[in-house]
């Protein structure tokens, strides 16, 4: 493998999910092994640089089961399917039971011939690891028993739902602190060494599959916070962390495998310090959310270098839909933020085509819905345009902007840049629902003496305006609520 590209675009798709549409759609039975080449086309098309196949992994018997007889669950899943059955339910991708492709899904055999069609296209591939459980049935849980969070059978009668009993072992569900227990899974003991040495031997067998890792849930396994949620029941606290051993081992044999970490709570610099390339920004996703530009320009102003390793999204298999939780118009505005940001860009299956309805993860199919042909069009044209070198290689600043005694709605506007030689593009958005208006300073000491054509690249408008203007008060904009610009500049 080569090196990854500075600025990933990633297309994350629910594999079961697609399988299941595809083969509707086609009337016979669709794997991985016979992807009809079109639909992989239209993906490579996109002009992403990676497919994450979510959920590809060998689902668990015991989780179908927990799953099938989970009350709240049950409510979620008739909520979601008008005509739900119980065989909708295929299990949870992160209850794994073994790390071998399900052969629902084609096998390993049929990964290998998906990946090799996208790798002749440049496409590389994403899969999942799961570093802080496996499922109640892995191999693990009956040949190593060491490697797992061990209880006693008083915890049985003592605790509701966090440890169960398989043979004459008691172990702990997996869980985040914060949270139940997730009662499909056992969860493994970070601190023990044998695991970490299977962990990684593990890891080296997925990357001769892929190019890289999505890692679930990946703080858990940090010291400090594996050893606040488990205390004494984990042993001793080892020398060196899970993440900075397990990734510099699977590096020596792998160098240019990728990791990208699920993080929350504030430990996204932690772990790239400890060799993750890309940390999930769900700060960003929430200040997207509340839409206050002040919040977002804060959190731009962090270091370049944290925010390179960062993954941007406004929408994955663990968030609702965008076009559901934000409406269409802050849909677009929050896509052209995360798009045009420094760092990877996660998309998810079925938001360019407008999808509404969160999918949770125990299903194998979903409800149809309407295709939203502008909207693809709109994603189509955004990711086109993120992909251009003066994006994906260029120079990226953030830009201010200024008002009047008697109109601060400039505050709402978040305003950013990007160069390569002679190619520039700026951003504005309103984050705001009211109109607002500002004068947009750029970083750029070449403009006076010119005439600069600007087109806007979404709405195909043009506009030139005076270099000499643009240098000594800036570019005067208007925006609606939630509207933006994304403007090239070229001198005439």
């Amino acid at each position: 493998m080569t090196p990854w590209p500075k600025c990933p675009i990633i297309y994350e798709i629910n594999t079961w999910v697609w399988l299941h549409d595809l083969s509707q759609r086609y009337q016979r039975e669709i794997t991985l092994e016979n992807v009809p080449e079109e639909e992989l086309s239209s993906i490579i098309d996109l002009g992403v640089h990676a497919v994450w196949f979510m959920g590809v992994w060998e689902r668990s018997p015991e989780g179908v089961r927990v799953a099938r007889q989970h009350p709240g669950l049950q409510i979620e899943l008739s909520r979601t399917l008008p005509d739900f059955s119980v065989m909708d339910v295929v299990g949870s991708p992160y209850s794994v039971h073994r790390y071998e492709v399900d052969e629902h899904l084609g096998g390993p055999e049929g990964l290998a011939v998906t990946r090799e069609v996208l790798a002749e296209r440049g496409i590389r591939l994403i899969l999942d690891f799961v570093p802080n459980h496996v499922a109640l049935d892995h191999p693990w849980v009956f040949e190593h028993p060491e490697y797992l969070i061990q209880g006693e059978a008083a915890d049985l009668a003592a605790t509701e739902n966090e440890f169960f009993q398989v043979e004459s072992n008691v172990y702990a569900h997996g869980r985040d602190p914060l949270f139940p227990p997730w009662t499909d899974t056992a969860q493994l003991n970070g601190f023990d060494q044998g695991l970490r040495r299977a962990v990684i031997e593990t890891l080296c067998e997925i990357a001769d599959q892929c190019d890289g890792v999505r890692c679930d849930m990946a703080m858990l396994l940090l010291t400090s916070i594996f050893k606040q949620t488990w205390g004494p029941r984990a042993g001793d606290q080892p020398e060196s962390e899970f993440w900075w051993e397990v990734i510099r081992e699977v590096r020596n044999r792998h160098p240019h495998f990728l990791f990208i970490a699920e993080a929350y709570w504030d430990r996204e610099w932690e772990l790239q310090q400890q060799g993750f390339d890309y940390c999930y920004d769900k700060k960003l996703y929430d200040r997207l959310v509340q839409g206050n530009a002040e919040a977002v320009r804060l959190h731009l102003l962090a270091d370049l270098a944290y925010q390179e390793k960062l993954a941007r999204f406004i929408e994955n298999h663990d968030e609702p839909r965008a076009l559901s939780s934000l409406g269409r118009q802050r849909s677009l505005g929050a896509a052209l933020t995360m798009g045009t940001l420094p760092g990877a860009k996660l998309f998810h299956e079925g938001q360019f085509e407008g999808r509404q309805v969160k999918l949770p993860v125990q299903l194998g199919r979903r409800p149809a819905e309407p295709i939203d042909q502008d909207l693809e069009i709109f994603y189509r044209t955004l990711l086109r345009e993120v992909s251009a070198p003066v994006i994906s290689s260029g120079e990226w600043r953030l830009c201010e902007s200024s008002g009047w005694p008697d109109n601060n709605s400039y505050l709402n506007l978040g305003t950013w840049c990007w160069r390569r030689g002679d190619q520039r593009r700026l951003i504005v958005i309103n984050f705001s629902d009211f109109s607002s208006q500002g004068r947009v300073h750029l970083p750029w000491d070449d403009l006076s003496g010119k005439i600069w054509h600007l087109l806007d690249i979404m709405s195909g408008d043009v506009y030139q305006r005076d270099g000499d203007e643009l240098r000594e008060s800036g570019l005067y904009v208007e925006l609606t609520g939630w509207g933006f610009h994304f403007l090239s500049f070229g001198a005439k």
